[in-house]
């Protein structure tokens, strides 16, 4: 079985899958037309990319049996056009929960350390302890998760060690899953809510781990955001898509918040603020990171481990080998649904 792979993918991961038994072919910077003509010429077998593209023109001459997505969700990849040529498409759901989950943590001592500030200030050669020895702390205060799937739960573990209480929403708990189940709840699990907004007003620190699916887009609006109390650290590592960004930056600019965000699509929330921005945060930052009014959004990249991508990659790759695709169905991967 061909194997292309058209996307960053660490070594450790590509001899992974030869071991598989397949015939890798490892070229990361394929995009666009380059890879429509790769797919044509090379006749592989299974394509995977991270954050390349696929479209239909791509897929039109493509000899594909698989498309996996070395991360989670498919919106990279047209799966309408993928299923209309037979081709099952998968992707990595909840192997890279523990990173992001790390990433959120990473994300909340951020904002609460003001530690982009710091870096930043000192790179300049300022160096003001006692303006960056102020933080609320994380102990005692509340973390409030919207979405309680494989990442939610891991962030919510994560809580626990620094002594935070959680509250949490999922459209599971009305359904009578998990943590719902009042009947099975533990005292260290998070408390659940009835809705989002309740969440929100619970929260001083809020964090977002929905599934990008049509029910979920803009999701996070003015109607949630409002809610939270003024100075809440608001933390996404979500899709973009997920947040409406004019909401977000309004309640940054009126209400004190402070965000950040792991993954792309800052721009969105940049097209939104306040166009004065202080050009000594500006400097260097190529687009990483915006400070106006004392509020500042990060973002940071968090990324799926190799050794997940590799056993996701070769675990889909083994399956239609042997006849057995157990791909997530393409019809069912376009829809997706809220956590």
């Amino acid at each position: 079985m061909k194997v292309l792979i058209a996307d960053q993918f660490e070594q450790v991961g590509i001899d992974g899958i030869t071991a598989a038994g397949c015939e890798v072919i490892y070229q990361p910077a394929l995009a666009d037309e380059q890879l429509a003509g790769a797919l044509a010429s090379m006749k592989a077998d299974v394509l995977v990319v991270r954050s390349t593209k696929v479209t239909d023109a791509m897929l039109a001459n493509a000899s594909l049996s698989l498309i996996v997505r070395a991360g989670a969700g498919v919106n990279t990849i047209d799966v309408n056009a993928a299923s209309r040529r037979g081709i099952y498409v998968s992707n990595c759901p909840g192997k890279n929960a523990i990173a992001v989950a790390e990433l959120t943590f990473a994300l909340i001592l951020a904002l609460d350390r003001r530690i982009a500030e710091n870096v930043i200030d000192l790179r300049a050669g300022k160096w003001n302890k006692k303006e960056y020895s102020k933080a609320k702390g994380l102990f005692g205060r509340t973390l409030g998760i919207i979405g309680y799937g494989s990442i939610g739960q891991e962030v919510a573990q994560r809580a626990k060690a620094f002594g935070m209480p959680v509250v949490a929403w999922s459209r599971r708990f009305g359904r009578g899953s998990g943590i719902g189940d009042q009947g099975s709840r533990t005292a260290a699990d998070p408390y659940p809510l009835h809705s989002p907004e309740d969440v929100a007003e619970r929260s001083d620190v809020l964090s977002i781990h929905l599934a990008l699916a049509s029910g979920t887009r803009h999701f996070i609006g003015a109607s949630i955001l409002n809610r939270l109390k003024p100075g809440s650290y608001f933390i996404n590592t979500s899709r973009g898509e997920i947040v409406d960004h004019a909401a977000l930056a309004d309640a940054i600019r009126n209400r004190g918040i402070r965000a950040a965000r792991g993954g792309k699509l800052l721009e969105q929330v940049q097209a939104a603020v306040i166009p004065a921005v202080d050009p000594r945060h500006q400097r260097g930052t190529r687009r990483r990171r915006l400070a106006f009014n004392e509020v500042d959004l990060h973002q940071i990249e968090s990324g799926l481990r190799p050794h997940h991508a590799e056993l996701a990659t070769t675990g889909a790759a083994q399956r239609l080998m042997y006849g057995k695709p157990g791909a997530v169905p393409i019809a069912a991967a376009a829809a997706g649904r809220r956590r």
